[in-house]
């Protein structure tokens, strides 16, 4: 039970408060100033307002992801039972290493580690860096929630390049299998079909008189419509994961460029954007490659077929009179920049 404070009790609370209220005001006044002295933190979204291309680049390049529960197969050129590390994202870089591009072909083109320390037991930690006979078909030995790895793909330079093929010619994408993992295995899983049946692109709207033909914003221009970019669907009969969404990658992805080759929501429709879409910061989009610059001009000559306007979820968009026939194609090698 509580009791009543006498005067002399009321007194020494009185002179505890004020104690109390002057130790906040100074911390108060200290944390004030300071926030004004220091310079502004970087923030991803104004560096990637800045920088431009350089910094999606650098997007790209700190990507290091694979898929769990996936081990992939393959000839060894390190051995995990030796080469044990802390992270997934550690084996990938120690994979990406050996895949420089300076020394010649990459001597490692995919990845398995085993991070979950209960399920993998001795083998917690272990790196596997191996070689596959066709980085575009690797060799795949289980999958599912019970198996216990985690892998990925690195390509190297020029091997990373798929090709969409229309009427116009062929669009030529680099994947980032580092940063979106799951949509390339799609993407991939589209390639070793010899047909695309429901694959096309139905949407095209050209910049109009809002961006330049570099893709930057004009000052004071309104963001659409139209919203420079092409659209369509990659939803192909025949493949293992037709009809269902494609997993989320994770957070964050690179910016919407132009060029950029994103899904839309979790696919399998998608989009090639044709200005750099600094103002669509959610996470509805999800990049997985990069249009080749020398074929943008294909993308803008579609942009500019005719088209008919429609009403999509409140948004006025421009739908092609004919829709363009897709298919996901190899690109030899020779002909890759």
């Amino acid at each position: 039970m509580g009791r009543k404070q006498t005067n002399s009790e009321l007194g020494r609370c009185a002179l505890l408060a004020l104690l109390f209220l002057g130790a906040i005001s100074c911390c108060v006044v200290y944390t004030l100033l300071s926030a004004a002295l220091r310079p502004t933190p970087t923030s991803p979204v104004l560096d990637a307002i800045d920088s431009g291309d350089d910094l999606g680049r650098r997007e790209e390049a700190e990507c290091c992801r694979g898929i769990e529960h996936l081990e992939l197969w393959g000839d060894a050129v390190k051995w995990g039972s030796d080469f044990k590390l802390n992270s997934s994202e550690e084996c990938c870089r120690a994979c990406k290493a050996m895949c420089s591009g300076v020394d010649g072909p990459c001597l490692c083109d995919s990845w398995v580690f085993c991070g979950d320390r209960k399920a993998c037991g001795a083998n917690f930690g272990e790196c596997w860096l191996k070689k596959q006979k066709d980085s575009f078909n690797p060799d795949r030995r289980d999958s599912g929630e019970n198996v216990m790895w985690t892998s990925g793909l690195v390509f190297g330079k020029g091997e990373d390049i798929v090709g969409l093929h229309t009427e116009y010619g062929v669009l030529r994408i680099k994947l980032f299998p580092d940063c979106a993992p799951h949509s390339v295995a799609y993407i991939l899983e589209l390639l070793r079909l010899r047909h695309c049946v429901g694959c096309q692109l139905h949407r095209a709207e050209g910049r109009g008189i809002s961006w330049d033909s570099q893709g930057n914003h004009i000052t004071n221009a309104p963001f659409g419509p139209p919203y420079a970019l092409i659209q369509g669907t990659l939803a192909a009969d025949g493949t293992t994961t037709a009809f269902k969404e494609i997993q989320r990658e994770e957070w964050p992805c690179p910016q919407i460029r132009r060029g950029s080759v994103a899904w839309v929501g979790s696919g399998p429709e998608f989009f090639i954007s044709l200005a750099n879409h600094h103002e669509w910061r959610s996470q509805t989009y999800t990049v997985f490659g990069s249009l080749l610059p020398e074929d943008l001009e294909i993308a803008e000559k579609i942009a500019h077929l005719p088209t008919k306007q429609e009403v999509w979820s409140n948004i006025h968009v421009s739908v092609l009179d004919e829709p363009i026939r897709l298919r996901v194609v190899p690109v030899p090698f020779l002909y890759k920049s």
